[in-house]
């Protein structure tokens, strides 16, 4: 079975404002809700946005940021992913 992008959807997204790192909730057609970490989209000096990169290795930055929202990326992916 090809990946068919059309089915593949964000249902929430945070996204870093300091390091540009995005975890997003992500579900592909009828699949399970999952947790994504990445990619990460930075600025250019003009202030619009790259394209984006692959998340890599997190900082303490990423870290606390993450730190400071899991408990509401834990509330909505239980409550869109349901008990199995």
């Amino acid at each position: 079975m090809a990946f068919e992008p059309e089915k593949d959807r964000i249902l929430k997204k945070w996204k870093c404002d300091e390091t540009g790192l995005i975890v997003s909730i992500n579900q592909y057609d009828k699949g399970q809700p999952k947790l994504q970490i990445g990619p990460r989209i930075l600025k250019k000096q003009d202030g619009s946005d790259r394209t984006p990169a692959k998340a890599g290795r997190l900082s303490i930055e990423d870290l606390m940021w993450f730190y400071d929202i899991i408990d509401e990326v834990k509330d909505e992916l239980s409550r869109l992913a349901g008990p199995e």
